[in-house]
């Protein structure tokens, strides 16, 4: 069973949100809040597998707050287009997932149980506007970042690479001939030496380090899986 917790200023966003995520198949919601200091207590206190987030008009506080749930739950944003910098802060941040407001409750609960597992999920209508975010950002962000590319090997690279482009550890087994205990190895590997807390802060660091190039469409929803970007 996936726990959620629902963080939203509406409150009755949180009441539908709350009714549409219980009456899932596996999914049970343990409580929710308008205020980001609460729902970082509470998470600290219940770890829910999933804090569901009102992701508009992110500020420093709001990207702080996805920071610190982010260290015991994972962050899945509900965040409009057109706010793609607020969007890649975020991910920079930890979030693990970014889907439109008007989402359906299908594709909601498939990003709830995506997230819960540790794979990236973004609505491909938002996926454009991160790319472009981290191209205009590439050059202040890159630095801080660049510390463990070096010291990945070949294959190490070919896991980071399909990481992020949102492939499950499955999928990047299945394709790159390698049994899935030794994906979770190599990545296990790549979070040790790029300092990344979180499998979803490996995509903006594929994208600084030029391992994928934003030129062509990357990453996947839940439901649509892409083609491996060509690496750089």
């Amino acid at each position: 069973m996936v726990t959620v917790f629902v963080l939203h200023q509406q409150s009755l966003q949180r009441l539908g949100l709350r009714m549409l995520l219980s009456s899932r198949p596996g999914l049970t919601v343990v409580g929710e809040t308008a205020d980001e200091t609460e729902a970082i207590r509470t998470s600290d206190r219940l770890r829910p597998d999933v804090v569901l987030m009102d992701g508009s008009g992110l500020d420093s506080g709001g990207i702080e707050t996805v920071r610190r749930l982010a260290r015991s739950s994972r962050v899945l944003l509900l965040s409009p287009s057109g706010q793609d910098t607020d969007a890649y802060a975020a991910m920079r941040a930890g979030a693990g997932g970014f889907v439109l407001p008007d989402v359906t409750p299908d594709e909601l609960a498939s990003a709830v149980h995506a997230v819960a597992v540790g794979d990236v999920v973004i609505s491909p209508s938002l996926t454009r506007e991160l790319i472009d975010a981290v191209r205009s950002l590439r050059p202040a962000a890159a630095p801080e970042r660049t510390h463990g590319i070096g010291t990945l090997t070949e294959r190490e690279r070919d896991v980071l690479t399909a990481v992020a482009s949102g492939w499950s550890n499955a999928e990047i087994a299945e394709r790159l001939h390698i049994a899935p205990t030794t994906v979770k190895s190599h990545v296990s590997n790549i979070l040790t030496k790029t300092g990344a807390r979180a499998r979803v802060q490996l995509v903006p660091f594929a994208y600084e380090n030029g391992l994928i190039r934003p030129t062509v469409t990357p990453l996947r929803t839940a439901a649509a899986p892409a083609p491996l970007p060509a690496a750089a």
